[in-house]
């Protein structure tokens, strides 16, 4: 599973902050590992230097083998709790897209 950071202009792509971001992807979507081939973050300030309420965006798109790619977005007022909402999405989302996928 490979794992992709991008930021906008207006966030500073710190390398800890991607490192964090993907530890708690893999940590949190381990079991699907195997039917996820990529995952994307894209982390943005939507009012740039201006003062805005849940003006950070979290977009996670995740690609899963034979399948469409799923995306979930999230805004917050920090990075970090962007992120961690998207994070709860993207989680409750494989989880019903691939209990669909179960023979029953």
């Amino acid at each position: 599973m490979k794992i992709q950071y991008n930021t906008d202009k207006n966030v500073e792509g710190h390398e800890r902050a991607e490192a964090y971001f993907s530890s708690e992807l893999e940590r949190e979507l381990a079991r699907f590992e195997e039917k996820i081939t990529r995952i994307e973050v894209h982390v943005g300030d939507e009012n740039s230097a201006k003062f805005g309420l849940n003006d950070k965006r979290c977009l996670i798109e995740v690609r899963p083998a034979k399948l469409q790619p799923i995306v979930v977005t999230e805004h917050a007022e920090t990075v970090e709790k962007a992120f961690s909402g998207a994070l709860a999405k993207i989680k409750k989302t494989l989880t019903t897209t691939f209990d669909k996928q179960k023979v029953h």
